[in-house]
C-alpha cells in the first residue's frame, strides 16, 4: 500500500524508519507518497477559501471564488510538491559533507516522509480559523522537525552526532525554501495574481 508508513511515523516513528530503510521503495512508490500527500492541504484550502470562509479575528468570514480558490490550490499543490523535491536535492547534495551516500531515491523517501507530518496539518483549513490553523501547522513543523532528526541516523547510515548536525542543515535548507515559498507568493500577489475574493 502507498501509504503504509503514515501510521508507522506517528505510533513509533524509530521502528518505522528502521522499517523505511530496510525496504528502499522504488522512485515511483516515494513520487506518489508525494503526489497524494501534497492533495490534502490543496484540497482543504480550496474547500475552505471557496466554500466555508476563513475568519481573521472579528471580521466577517472572507470567501474566494471558486475559479480563484481552484487557481490557488493548483498552484499550492506544484509548489508543494516542488519544495519537497527541492529538499530532496539539498539531502542528496549535503550528504557527502556528513560522510553519507545515499541514492536520490533514499533523499526523496527521506524528504518525503519528514513532510508528512506538516502536508497532513493541512486538514486544519476545514476549520478555517487563522489561530487553529497556525497551531496545527505549528505541531506539524514540530513532529517532522523531529521526524527529521530520528530519521537522518537511519537512513543516511551515519552517527547519531554527525546526524544531529545534518539534520540542523537540513531544518535551515527547509526554513530558507518556506520563506522563498512566502517570497515568491507575496511578489506574485503584488504582480496581477491576487485571489478574487467573492462579494
Amino acid at each position: 500500500m502507498i501509504l503504509n508508513h503514515i501510521w508507522g511515523l506517528y505510533a513509533h516513528p524509530l521502528r518505522e524508519w528502521k522499517t523505511i530503510d530496510e525496504r528502499h521503495e522504488s522512485l515511483p512508490y516515494s513520487l506518489t507518497h508525494i503526489l497524494l500527500i501534497a492533495l490534502i492541504p490543496a484540497v482543504c484550502a480550496y474547500y475552505s477559501a471557496a466554500h466555508l470562509g476563513w475568519s481573521i479575528g472579528a471580521r466577517e468570514s472572507i470567501f474566494l471564488t471558486q475559479e480563484s480558490a481552484l487557481a490557488m490550490a493548483v498552484v499550492m499543490y506544484v509548489g508543494l510538491i516542488g519544495g519537497v523535491l527541492a529538499l530532496s536535492y539539498i539531502v542528496h547534495w549535503m550528504a557527502k559533507t556528513f560522510g553519507a551516500a545515499p541514492t536520490f531515491t533514499q533523499s526523496i523517501e527521506l524528504a518525503a516522509y519528514t513532510a508528512t507530518p506538516v502536508l497532513m496539518a493541512g486538514v486544519g483549513a476545514l476549520y478555517p480559523e487563522l489561530w487553529f490553523m497556525s497551531m496545527v501547522f505549528l505541531a506539524g513543523v514540530a513532529y517532522s522537525v523531529y521526524l527529521l532528526y530520528v530519521g537522518v541516523p537511519i537512513l543516511m547510515h551515519i552517527p547519531e552526532e554527525r546526524g544531529f548536525i545534518y539534520a540542523s542543515s537540513v531544518v535551515t535548507a527547509g526554513l530558507i525554501l518556506m520563506v522563498c515559498l512566502m517570497v515568491t507568493t507575496a511578489m506574485a500577489w503584488t504582480n496581477g495574481f491576487m485571489p478574487v475574493f467573492a462579494s
